[in-house]
């Protein structure tokens, strides 16, 4: 293989006619130079170069290496400055992962922000894998997951960042009789039949250790894993439910939304992203717009 600095070095001597002004031009001796292009010409197995008076002028193959040797130089001088605009945030790309009810309150005001900051920056969008989205941060198969953070669960290599808490409601049909209520104590809902509405994770295990925690196991006899059909199964009466406020953002006109306590559910929402990439500007002006976006969600 041709070496690239021998390159440089023969098109500085045939773009300056003479060893010596190539010598001056690269801070080295003539005679350094003149051993550079012998090398290349051993590894090139032809003359390159040939004296002309007291200058030299290149060969048919000398004229030709000059030439690549060019179009190298400029491949790399747009490498450094794509490299520059990418450290910089002006460009790059920015693999996201996120869940359902996080999409429109969370991601894509952040999306928005991100673009008004960066707007070479490109963002490639995808639901998260329920099994396991750390992981796929974890594998650098997305550089940035918005996630319901699992218990004692923080993925190897990877940080999280808090972004907000995120109450349970009881969903109750109009006319129930707890429906009065401005606050339901947890443990009222004991006796109920259930409208489920997580799948087993972390977004189900708030609810049943809550209700563990007021002296019950909540009685699932209607299963859904969307928050507006679970709505519609409660709305008909099927059953009461514990919903976070995201997804109860578009509210069933048939059922009525009522904080509880003793204990209050809770989900914690967290950005998750491997601690190598938090250097990237994009990545950081990411999770600005998520923290901007929860500040305002409430």
């Amino acid at each position: 293989m041709l070496d690239v600095r021998r390159l440089q070095v023969l098109r500085a001597v045939v773009t300056s006619g003479t060893v010596t002004a190539a010598a001056a031009h690269l801070g080295y001796t003539p005679s350094a130079v003149s051993q550079q292009v012998a090398a290349l010409e051993k590894q090139a197995g032809t003359a390159l170069l040939e004296r002309v008076g007291r200058g030299v002028r290149p060969t048919a193959a000398g004229l030709l290496l000059t030439e690549h040797a060019a179009l190298i130089s400029a491949a790399v001088a747009q490498a450094e400055s794509a490299l520059a605009d990418l450290r910089a945030g002006r460009t790059g790309r920015l693999s996201v992962r996120y869940f359902a009810t996080a999409g429109s309150t969370l991601v894509a005001p952040a999306v928005a922000g991100l673009r008004a900051e960066h707007p070479g920056v490109r963002v490639d969008l995808e639901l998260s894998d329920p099994r396991d989205p750390f992981q796929e941060v974890a594998d650098g198969r997305a550089d940035l997951a918005v996630v319901v953070q699992a218990r004692g669960h923080a993925g190897d290599g990877c940080r999280l960042v808090h972004l907000l808490d995120d109450p349970y409601a009881a969903v109750l049909p109009v006319g129930h009789p707890l429906a009065g209520k401005e606050v339901i104590d947890l443990h009222e809902l004991s006796g109920e039949q259930w409208v489920g509405s997580e799948p087993p994770g972390p977004c189900l295990e708030p609810v049943v250790d809550s209700c563990a925690a007021a002296g019950f196991s909540p009685d699932f006899v209607i299963q859904s894993e969307d928050y507006a059909t679970a709505q519609g199964f409660v709305a008909a009466g099927l059953g009461v439910g514990l919903m976070p406020r995201l997804g109860l953002r578009n509210q069933h006109p048939g059922v009525v939304v009522r904080p509880v306590r003793n204990p209050e559910p809770l989900r914690v929402i967290s950005a998750v992203a491997r601690k190598t990439a938090l250097g990237q500007p994009a990545v950081r002006g990411f999770l600005d717009a998520l923290r901007d976006a929860a500040a305002t969600s409430g």
